[in-house]
């Protein structure tokens, strides 16, 4: 009995790692009460900004009465949901400068458990963002669909996962917080233009067609937008099936969690 019980208690002890990795993200989030409200304050702003600069001016396909307010709410959502899981690993950087994470690396846990609870410690902060964000759809001339807007948080933690895996990457790859921030935004900001978040791919040169429709955010924010205009399919002409988007969205998060854990596996700190 003894010995059943001690093996219970080191199969349990990985899982108790990595809630207890994720948990930490989250708590250090919250007492940073400037971090907080900049990270939702941003998007906020950016929308407000560029919709009211656009306004009625701007026409999506597919969605020929959509203003650019409506049409670029689903890619702030986005915007806020990538930045938030990217950069919530820079504490991986900042762990392994402090010493925390190499006092991580040498406990008796496995190195998934590791990986495992910085990404969804971070991808938890991401869709908690995505989600306050999410309650301003009706506002932006969204229409309110129950089962639509369920789907839609769904999306937004798929999309919060494999975008903080991708950050976790670079993250246990790169020594300083200056050289995460300047590759990481030389990757993101591309990837979130060429999403559709800002302008739809019809109508745009066949080199920005072929971009957008490789890059994986793409996907993601389709899928976003089918849960959001479940019950209007006339604002989704044109756009790839759901079915399409969330193999891309799954391929894409189990490539970079396979990558951060081979990554975890090779390097050592």
């Amino acid at each position: 009995m003894t010995n059943l019980s001690q093996v219970q208690g080191r199969e349990a002890s990985p899982w108790s790692a990595v809630t207890g990795l994720a948990s930490r993200e989250v708590v250090s989030f919250l007492r940073q009460r400037s971090r907080v409200i900049a990270s939702l304050a941003t998007p906020i702003m950016f929308w407000l900004m560029f919709g009211a600069g656009f306004g009625s001016s701007f026409r999506g396909a597919g969605a020929a009465e959509s203003n650019f307010l409506e049409y670029f709410f689903p890619g702030i959502l986005i915007l806020a949901v990538v930045f938030a899981g990217i950069f919530s690993t820079i504490s991986t950087i900042q762990d392994r400068q402090e010493g925390f994470l190499q006092s991580v690396l040498v406990a008796p846990i496995p190195r998934w458990a590791i990986v495992s609870g910085k990404i969804l410690g971070g991808s938890l902060l991401a869709f908690l963002q995505g989600a306050v964000l999410l309650a301003l759809g009706p506002l932006a001339g969204i229409p309110f669909h129950v089962l639509g807007f369920a789907l839609a948080l769904v999306w937004l933690f798929l999309i919060s996962v494999g975008m903080t895996a991708l950050g976790f990457y670079f993250a246990w790859k790169i020594d300083s917080v200056q050289g995460f921030h300047g590759v990481m935004n030389t990757l993101l900001m591309p990837m979130w233009l060429l999403s559709g978040a800002f302008f739809p791919a019809a109508g745009a040169y066949w080199v920005i067609k072929a971009l957008m429709t490789i890059n994986p955010l793409t996907y993601g924010l389709v899928g976003l937008r089918r849960a959001l205009y479940m019950g209007t399919p006339e604002k989704l002409v044109g756009l790839p099936s759901s079915w399409v988007c969330l193999a891309v969205v799954l391929g894409m998060i189990l490539l970079m969690i396979g990558a951060s854990a081979s990554a975890v596996r090779k390097k050592a700190l």
